[in-house]
């Protein structure tokens, strides 16, 4: 046998080790978690976890707002992954983790320890309603994702419905020790987990265009907003954590007027859906 050929069937043997390694070393890498993102979902979970831990030591005016950062960091971590190109399907499923503590979990305990537990086994069985119903939303929306109008959430977003009670212990954090004063808590437990699980549609502003050109006093509108949000932080939230819970009922009331009047109905075209409730390669609930 020559040399040459004694070479070659050296590469043939070899060649199975290589692909081998090759392959071992692409699948390491596709394990690999990219850090950036990762952190704004850690972040998220971080603050869904010390909303708990101040809850249950009833300092609820500090727990509260960190529900309010663990929205904005949920909002951030999709679209860091996605400007960076670090997406990944293990964003998507650690993302949901995390939205299941800071969405679920955290404004539950939350509003049980501020306003429910007078209520005794009605109190705590509300609260497991408004996890149950949040990790619902969060399951159907990562199955839906892709087959719905980006303009609309179907069902109240998960974020959404826990600025409603985080909104509502922030301006009025002495909270309720009588059965009959932790009636109206009930409601603001079950109506946003209702919504959550309901097919009413959200408004989403994903077609609201940052970049593109504005008039002016669009800027000084935008300046009377953040002074007001900083001079009244408990009203404003308020009115913005209500105003778009009951968005969603107003334009539904106005589509049908329009209907009965004969009017034309808006076109729903069939689009992706770019909806956070907030994955790092999936779009923002």
């Amino acid at each position: 046998m020559t040399r040459a050929s004694l070479g070659h069937a050296r590469v043939r043997l070899l060649r199975p080790l290589r692909r081998r390694r090759e392959g071992g070393a692409a699948h390491r890498i596709r394990r690999g978690v990219y850090v950036l993102p990762s952190l704004f979902t850690l972040g998220n979970m971080f603050c869904g976890y010390a909303c708990v831990v101040y809850s249950m030591r009833g300092e609820f005016a500090t727990a509260a707002p960190f529900i309010g950062v663990a929205i904005v960091l949920d909002m951030l971590d999709g679209r860091i992954a996605r400007m960076t190109g670090t997406t990944s399907q293990f964003g998507v499923e650690f993302d949901s983790m995390a939205d299941i503590i800071s969405f679920g979990m955290a404004p539950a305990l939350m509003a049980f320890m501020w306003g429910l537990q007078s209520l005794g086994r009605l109190g705590w069985a509300a609260g497991f309603i408004y996890v149950a119903a949040a990790a619902a939303r969060l399951a159907r929306f990562n199955i839906q994702a892709g087959s719905q109008d980006k303009r609309f959430f179907v069902g109240m977003p998960s974020p959404a419905a826990a600025g409603v009670p985080a909104a509502t212990v922030f301006a009025f954090p002495m909270g309720f020790q009588t059965s009959s004063e932790a009636l109206p808590v009930l409601a603001m437990v079950i109506v946003p987990a209702l919504l959550m699980v309901s097919t009413i549609r959200f408004r989403s502003f994903k077609n609201f265009d940052l970049q593109s050109r504005r008039s002016y006093p669009i800027l000084v509108l935008l300046a009377i907003g953040i002074a007001l949000l900083a001079s009244r932080p408990e009203l404003i939230l308020v009115l913005m954590a209500y105003t778009y819970l009951v968005s969603a009922f107003v334009e539904l009331a106005w589509q049908k007027f329009r209907r009965r009047d004969g009017m034309p109905a808006q076109a729903t075209p069939a689009q992706p859906a770019d909806d956070h409730d907030t994955g790092h390669d999936r779009p923002v609930e």
